[in-house]
């Protein structure tokens, strides 16, 4: 089967990562970029175009959620297998008389980080048990984590990643602006985030909530309140505000 990834962020250059790390045969990784498709096609020993799409069997978008559409209509060939990579949208959102599928991985991807792919959940939807077969073999041979899903499901499981993903991203961010005002390194609070995600691999989250808030330690809420302005006393009025609601308090 001869496959190419269209992009050039993340999202494509690990999925082409994983590709050739597990043997699946890679035609091209395709693109508008010329400077990161180089690059990649360097490190992976793939083939890159800019402008000339190879004829392939099966596409794999890997752009970003506004371009898919657009990057779909690219896509000449009839009857071929095209799958976009997108959390939230749905594979009716691609233009052109081939199958259409979302080939979805659950991740945050940036190019300098590490991943394992083993991993990393895969959730696939498919007009057709011939395709979904297709797409669950090249899946398992770089996950461990393969299901299928549909829209409405995988709608709801980006919503989960983005909680669980990018506000808490959002709240580190926060916190060493903190830490920096301070001139305390944020490098001591390593531990006590390493140890707040290791906690869940075992115990419910609600379970293993802990602080003021869940205590209803006011003075403890006032005195945090008194140290902050701005956007991070809203964050920190909110979040307080929803833990208490969520325990009753």
């Amino acid at each position: 089967m001869q496959t190419v990834i269209i992009g050039s962020g993340n999202v494509a250059y690990h999925l082409a990562k994983a590709f050739v790390l597990n043997t699946i045969p890679l035609a091209q990784i395709f693109g508008r970029n010329e400077e990161d498709l180089k690059e990649i096609s360097e490190e992976l020993n793939i083939p890159y175009s800019t402008d000339k799409l190879e004829d392939a069997d099966l596409y794999i978008i890997c752009v970003s959620d506004g371009s898919v559409e657009n990057v779909s209509k690219l896509i000449t060939k009839k009857n071929c297998l095209v799958a976009h990579t997108s959390g939230s949208l749905p594979k009716e959102i691609l233009e052109g008389e081939y199958r259409k599928s979302s080939f979805y991985p659950l991740q945050t991807f940036s190019k300098s980080k590490e991943l394992d792919y083993k991993k990393i959940p895969f959730f696939i939807e498919t007009e057709n048990e011939f395709d979904k077969r297709v797409l669950f073999e090249i899946a398992t041979k770089i996950s461990e984590n393969v299901m299928e899903s549909s829209h409405e499901k995988r709608k709801y499981i980006h919503l989960t990643a983005v909680f669980a993903c990018n506000f808490v991203n959002h709240l580190f961010s926060r916190a060493k602006e903190i830490s920096d005002s301070q001139q305390i390194p944020f490098d001591y609070f390593l531990p006590l985030i390493d140890e707040t995600v290791q906690k869940i691999h075992e115990i419910d989250p609600k379970s293993a909530q802990t602080g003021p808030a869940v205590r209803n330690d006011v003075r403890v809420l006032q005195l945090h309140e008194q140290l902050l302005q701005g956007e991070s006393l809203e964050i920190y009025k909110t979040m307080n505000h929803s833990i208490k609601k969520m325990y009753e308090l």
